[in-house]
């Protein structure tokens, strides 16, 4: 469907459900959970964040947050549960902190934070990945997401699956002339999130930073409850996609 920033589907009846997607992948990756959710009764909307997938990468500093809720605008949905894995769900807290009566729940998959400051570990493999790029081997710093995101359960299929979905992001962003990352978001203001059901999902094979982000949510926010999933990495929706489905559409259905 057309936007003018964000290429993104929309399918399904019934309350609204906005899909917000890692930055490793792109919308494709709730492919597992698309035809599971919609036979639930929900109506999904799922978009391609800019310079990933369909969506072309930005000429300029730019918020995914403000492009999600311009594409809510265009699509006259006036409130969402939202769904965000790993900066999907750091876009989601965004906005929900700056928007939240447009948000009915939160439902965050191993979710960045705004304002997190990465761990030393993160920071190497950032750092890592930096060089990799500047050493014009794409093909190793796809390597790297692959083996680093995605924990022991996922199957080679979902490696494939990733591996598809991170070089078409760096290929997008490469190919722009300057591709210009987020400026720092507003950190989330807990006071303003208020009430919201929010359930924060960690995995025990992810990186620290993620699994600490998710156990501080119920101590900022009055509705909010950890999960951590011992089997998983990052990106749980994709290492186990039936037992998250079951896990989301419960949340879905009766988030308090």
């Amino acid at each position: 469907m057309s936007h003018p920033y964000l290429s993104h589907d929309v399918a399904g009846e019934g309350p609204a459900v906005l899909l917000l997607h890692s930055s490793v992948c792109d919308r494709r990756m709730w492919d597992p959970q698309w035809r599971v959710l919609i036979d639930a009764g929900f109506r999904l909307i799922r978009p391609d964040f800019r310079g990933h997938g369909d969506s072309a990468a930005p000429l300029g500093p730019h918020s995914d947050a403000e492009d999600v809720r311009d594409l809510l605008d265009e699509l006259t949905v006036d409130r969402v549960a939202v769904v965000g894995s790993s900066f999907g769900g750091r876009v989601a807290l965004e906005f929900a902190a700056r928007w939240p009566e447009r948000v009915g729940s939160l439902a965050l998959l191993c979710a960045g934070a705004p304002g997190h400051r990465p761990s030393p570990s993160l920071a190497a493999f950032d750092d890592k990945e930096d060089q990799l790029i500047e050493a014009d081997d794409i093909a190793g710093a796809v390597e790297l997401n692959v083996s680093t995101w995605l924990g022991p359960d996922a199957d080679g299929n979902t490696r494939a699956m990733v591996r598809l979905m991170q070089r078409r992001a760096f290929d997008v962003q490469l190919a722009a002339e300057e591709f210009d990352a987020l400026p720092p978001p507003e950190p989330p203001r807990p006071a303003r999130i208020g009430a919201i059901p929010v359930l924060a999902v960690s995995g025990a094979h992810d990186f620290a930073d993620f699994r600490e982000i998710a156990a501080s949510l119920p101590h900022q926010l009055p509705n909010a409850r950890h999960l951590e999933l011992p089997w998983a990495g990052h990106l749980p929706s994709l290492e186990r996609p039936a037992e998250v489905a079951d896990l989301l559409v419960g949340f879905l259905r009766n988030p308090v």
